[in-house]
């Protein structure tokens, strides 16, 4: 594994795939949202993730959600500010907050250790641990989808 040129869209799409999903959206803002409505009949996802953590990523999750549904978001989102407003006339649903992974972790542990998952599919690039910055940076830049960190 190592760093690669800018991954397309179709790169960073394969381990989703892999994992089993069956509608990809690659469009993104209004476009993305048009894609999931149409997706769904017009009616918006049940259920929408929000992993990325940017202005645009929110406001495309809650405009892509269903009234009555849920958007959960992962992670901290950075300089994100939900407009009230919108929220309240959606009818959507935004929950988030720390994830309290010590009361997962002895489970996934044991997932891992007996074979039932596979953790490393979703790196593509592994790094001395020495190298984080590099790994963050490749991140970013979308050269990596995930980066391992070794000793």
């Amino acid at each position: 594994m190592t760093a690669k040129s800018t991954l397309s869209a179709a790169d960073r799409m394969t381990p989703a795939v892999a994992f089993g999903a069956t509608d990809i959206v690659a469009e993104r803002g209004e476009a993305g949202v048009a894609r999931v409505r149409e997706l769904t009949g017009g009616i918006g996802a049940d259920s929408v993730l929000e992993c990325v953590g940017t202005q645009e990523s929110m406001r495309q999750a809650v405009r892509a959600t269903r009234p009555g549904g849920n958007v959960g978001f992962v992670g901290v989102p950075h300089d994100v500010a939900v407009d009230g407003q919108e929220l309240f006339f959606s009818h959507v649903g935004l929950r988030g907050g720390p994830a309290p992974v010590r009361r997962f972790l002895p489970d996934l542990i044991e997932r891992v250790l007996d074979g039932r998952i596979e953790p490393g599919k979703v790196f593509d690039l592994a790094l001395p641990l020495d190298e984080a910055a590099e790994g963050y940076r490749a991140m970013d830049e979308r050269r990596a989808i995930k980066t391992l960190l070794r000793p």
